[in-house]
C-alpha cells in the first residue's frame, strides 16, 4: 500500500520499511536498489517515481503490457504519481487511458493517495477526468482494507483544500471506517480540517 500503515484509523510506525529495499554496492560505486517491480514495467517505475514526465512518455510509447499493470506493491503508476504529487506525470497518464478505478493491494484508488498527499489540484483532476458522475461518486464512496475513504485520508492529513473539494464533489463526512471512525476525528482538535469536516456532518444530521 502506497499510504503509511494505520492503527485505530491513526498513523504507525512500520518496523518493515526498513527492510523493504536494500541497496547492492559494486566496487565500481555503482547502486542498485532492488525491488518486485516486473522487469518489463521497470522504465515506467522508474520514470513515475522521478517525475520525470519526458522519461514516462518514452515508457508509455514502449510499453509491453497494460498500463493498469502493478508496478510495485500493488500500486499501479497512476497510484505512485498521485501518491508522490507529480501533476505532469498523472495528466499524462490519463491521456494514455489509466484507469482512475484502479484498486491496490490494500484496496486504495489512485484518489486515496492524492487525498492522503494533500495535492487538491491532483484530486480536481481526477474528477474532472472521471467519464460521468456515478464514476466520481463510486471513487468518493471506494474503501480501502479499513474502510476509509479518500475524505478519510484528506481528514487523517488535515488537508483543507482536499477536503473542501470532496465535500463539494459529493463526499459523505459521516461515513464510518472499520475502526467506526468518521473523517472529521481523525484530525486534531483545532485544526480548520476538523472544523470543516464536523460542520459538514451537523448540516447532514440537519
Amino acid at each position: 500500500m502506497a499510504v503509511p500503515g494505520r492503527r485505530n484509523g491513526q498513523f504507525e510506525d512500520d518496523d518493515d520499511d526498513e527492510q523493504q529495499n536494500y541497496a547492492l554496492f559494486e566496487d565500481n560505486g555503482f547502486v542498485e536498489v532492488d525491488t518486485d517491480t516486473p522487469p518489463h514495467l521497470r522504465e515506467l517505475y522508474d520514470a513515475v517515481q522521478l517525475g520525470d514526465v519526458d522519461a514516462l512518455r518514452l515508457a508509455l510509447d514502449n510499453l509491453n503490457g497494460s498500463i493498469d499493470e502493478p508496478v510495485e506493491d500493488g500500486d499501479t503508476a497512476l497510484h505512485l504519481a498521485c501518491l508522490y504529487g507529480y501533476l505532469p506525470c498523472v495528466q499524462l497518464l490519463l491521456e494514455r487511458g489509466a484507469s482512475l478505478e484502479a484498486k491496490d493491494e490494500d484496496g486504495a484508488l489512485p484518489l486515496h493517495d492524492a487525498c492522503a498527499g494533500g495535492y487538491s489540484d491532483i484530486v480536481q483532476l481526477l474528477f474532472d477526468s472521471a467519464r460521468d458522475a456515478e464514476c466520481v461518486k463510486r471513487m468518493l464512496e471506494t474503501c480501502d482494507d479499513e474502510g476509509d475513504t479518500p475524505l478519510h485520508h484528506a481528514a487523517r492529513g488535515e488537508h483543507a483544500d482536499v477536503i473542501r473539494t470532496l465535500l463539494a464533489a459529493g463526499a459523505d463526512p459521516t461515513k464510518r471506517n472499520l475502526f467506526g471512525k468518521i473523517p472529521g476525528e481523525l484530525p486534531d482538535g483545532n485544526s480548520e480540517a476538523k472544523t470543516i469536516l464536523e460542520a459538514a456532518a451537523s448540516a447532514m444530521a440537519c
